[in-house]
């Protein structure tokens, strides 16, 4: 076996491994169905949907239902937790269309955007080799077993466990609605300044833009932590580990996959231009700041 195919095998077991502790630690005190844990049939069905998808990708050696189905994961499977759970409380019906809302949304976004690049180059290398390429698949199960899963865990919660709607769930769902206004704006802003002929080859600046090198990535980050916090009033024991969804969220956008690779990649384009630099200087990376930097907008 090769050393990438090692590399990939492991990274599969490992994030196996770490999706079943997961889902035996948030299923404590849980509904079941069956006899088995709600939440940890959760997990097993994000795993399992990732893997149905990627067998058919992989003979095509394509990476177009990648983002899809991730998206329609989160859906499916809140859905199924909401149905499996013994007589949702409001709460519960709050974070189902919360967690719906924002995964509607993002498949939405990413479904027209990888239909008008017709490709993502992130997969150019390993969805040509079966292990790599279900690594990503098997990591994908994982992002969204833990993103979920302070939603999931409150959905699935114990009748007997289930807390009022209260000051928490206020608060959360302002958080959220809040955190996803600022991601569809900054989306929004950054489609409609790249579809404009005269931005070919220039960066953004501009609107949410001109306060945050990354306001889409902290709309992100705050609709998640508004999850968390509609969640956790319910949680007890071991589920508190479904406080690991914002960090997490935190973490991936902010130390692997977000923030780090499109400040390289943006660093490589325009690094050493005077307009650039002087935006970076001026622009926070993540929290937006309150007043605009005064920069010439391009």
């Amino acid at each position: 076996m090769s050393s990438q195919n090692r590399s990939a095998l492991i990274t599969v077991i490992v994030g196996l491994v770490i999706g079943a502790l997961v889902a035996l630690a948030g299923s404590q005190g849980g509904a079941t169905a069956g006899g088995v844990p709600v939440f940890a049939l959760a997990v097993a069905a994000a795993f399992l949907v990732q893997v149905i998808v990627f067998i058919p990708s992989a003979i095509a050696r394509t990476e177009r239902f990648f983002d899809a189905t991730g998206s329609a994961t989160f859906i499916l499977v809140t859905l199924g937790v909401v149905l499996l759970s013994p007589s949702p409380d409001a709460r519960s019906v709050a974070l189902a269309v919360m967690v719906i809302a924002w995964a509607a949304r993002l498949g939405s976004f990413l479904f027209v955007r990888i239909h008008r690049s017709g490709s993502d180059d992130r997969f150019d290398e390993i969805k040509v080799h079966p292990l790599s390429f279900l690594r990503v698949w098997i990591m994908q199960g994982l992002w969204v077993s833990i993103t979920a899963a302070a939603a999931w865990i409150a959905i699935a919660s114990a009748p007997a466990d289930r807390a009022a709607f209260d000051v928490f769930a206020g608060i959360g769902i302002a958080l959220w609605v809040i955190g996803m206004a600022i991601e569809v704006i900054a989306d929004l802003q950054k489609t409609a300044f790249k579809a404009d002929p005269v931005n070919r080859g220039r960066f953004i600046q501009s609107g949410l833009w001109s306060r945050s090198r990354h306001p889409n990535y902290f709309g992100e980050i705050l609709a998640w932590v508004g999850v968390a916090v509609v969640a956790a009033p319910v949680f007890d024991g071991w589920q508190w580990i479904g406080l690991l969804s914002p960090i997490f969220v935190v973490l991936l956008l902010t130390r692997v996959s977000g923030v780090p690779l499109l400040e390289k990649k943006a660093d490589k384009r325009w690094g050493g231009e005077a307009d650039y630099e002087a935006y970076k200087t001026a622009t926070p990376v993540l929290v937006p700041r309150l007043t605009r930097p005064k920069l010439a907008v391009r």
